[in-house]
């Protein structure tokens, strides 16, 4: 079943960041992003250190993230952006190989929309959490 592309208005001048390590990932997850929403701009960072470099620098639409990064564990990068006023309406997407017991209790704790195994992340998961996002931030308004 072929994805049909969505126009999602100002999404595409929206940014999505991938913090993953692995650069066939983060080569895969781009073209998902690129095949479900067209135009969005992706942001890669290879570490967390350097996701929170582009997040004091610009502001971002969606956050894919991987668990297992070379400086710490993405479950509690989620964690650390939900207590941040500024970045907590951000919805992220948890990415990983081997999600783990663990990681979706961190992940449910720093109210991540989705905990997803790399094989089975497509682009109808990228389009549920930014509707969720959109939701989560009208609300807090």
């Amino acid at each position: 079943m072929r994805e049909r592309k969505v126009t999602w208005g100002p999404v595409q001048q929206a940014t999505c960041l991938i913090v993953e390590d692995s650069e066939f990932d983060s080569k895969k997850l781009t073209r998902v992003i690129n095949k479900s929403l067209g135009k969005m701009k992706v942001e890669i960072a290879t570490t967390l250190r350097s996701a929170r470099r582009v997040l004091s620098q610009a502001e971002m639409s969606l956050i894919l993230l991987d668990n297992n990064l070379p400086d710490g564990l993405g479950a509690n990068f989620a964690l650390e952006l939900s207590r941040d006023a500024r970045l907590a309406n951000i919805p992220v997407i948890l990415v990983s190989d081997w999600p783990s017991p663990f990681m979706w209790e961190k992940a449910a704790s720093a109210g991540v929309f989705y905990v997803l195994n790399k094989g089975e992340f497509d682009g109808r998961y990228v389009h549920e959490a930014l509707k969720l996002g959109l939701k989560r931030r009208r609300e807090m308004n």
